[in-house]
């Protein structure tokens, strides 16, 4: 007897319902349509690839009707070959393929949320996401399954203190993951942003010390001022602590040296996830990969 299994993502058409900037540098895309009702996640920094249409392109040219695939791994199920099949479309056509994280859920209506960091230059999705208005058409390859490989947030069930970083790529995780935390549980959190205006009020039942680092402009996104800042920090004794970082490759293989060869905390309680690298587009980033 065979057992069907389900496929742990999908592709999913979907339609910007509204926006709402949040800072200079921030907006937040609300997205609908009837394919989220199988939309599934249980994690804070759950993570999404989203496909957007190029200028004049009514819709974003996905063959997703070939079947879900991993960009990074050529996995596919039965019915793949969507990856191979994009990568051939014409460079005007294929649709433009940018990695995020789910800033958050609802049901009644199905609605998710994805926050988007405008840029200046701006590139394909900053330019999209500065006009983008509702009924506009995307491709999301998310989660069909709610515990999947593309959580990364998983502190052990010891963790007696939670350490945070993020720039503002990581900032809708790194919200998410404080908003999740129950009364009784400590945090220590420093997120990384442009301009004062993108400084949020988060609300959170834990023990959680929130610190906001503005650039001003003053550097670049992953700037030492996120080194310095945790060399700086004077953190309440724990025994078991866990810390989470994401945003610019090398900002964070910086801050994961520092926390487990000058902290002394177990590189395995270290998660720490590269969104994006200084002085690569997303598709050279793949490239190397």
């Amino acid at each position: 007897m065979t057992t069907a299994v389900a496929a742990p993502f999908r592709f999913f058409s979907l339609q910007v319902t509204r926006t709402r900037r949040l800072g200079p540098s921030l907006l937040r895309v609300t997205f609908g349509g009837e394919d989220l009702h199988a939309f599934r996640s249980d994690g804070c920094d759950q993570s999404l690839s989203l496909f957007l249409p190029h200028p004049g392109q009514r819709e974003p040219a996905v063959p997703h009707e070939l079947g879900w695939g991993s960009p990074r791994s050529g996995e596919a199920d039965g019915g793949g070959g969507w990856w191979q099949a994009w990568r051939e479309l014409p460079d005007g056509v294929r649709a433009v393929m940018r990695s995020y994280t789910l800033r958050s859920l609802r049901r009644d209506p199905d609605e998710i949320d994805i926050d988007f960091v405008l840029h200046t230059p701006a590139g394909p999705a900053s330019r999209w996401a500065a006009r983008a208005g509702a009924g506009d058409r995307v491709v999301l390859l998310g989660p069909a399954l709610a515990d999947n490989r593309a959580i990364r947030f998983r502190p052990p069930a010891d963790t007696d203190l939670l350490l945070l970083w993020g720039d503002e790529t990581a900032v809708p995780a790194a919200s998410a993951i404080l908003e999740s935390l129950p009364a009784g549980a400590r945090a220590r959190a420093w997120l990384e942003v442009r301009d004062a205006g993108d400084i949020q009020d988060l609300a959170t039942e834990a023990d959680a010390e929130i610190t906001w680092l503005v650039r001003d402009g003053r550097g670049v996104e992953g700037s030492p001022m996120a080194l310095d800042a945790l060399r700086a920090a004077r953190l309440p004794p724990s025994e078991r602590p866990y810390a989470w970082i994401a945003g610019e490759s090398g900002c964070v293989r910086q801050l994961r040296r520092h926390l487990v060869g000058e902290r002394g905390i177990d590189r395995r309680r270290v998660t720490f996830v590269g969104y994006w690298r200084q002085g690569l587009s997303e598709e050279q980033l793949r490239e190397t990969e």
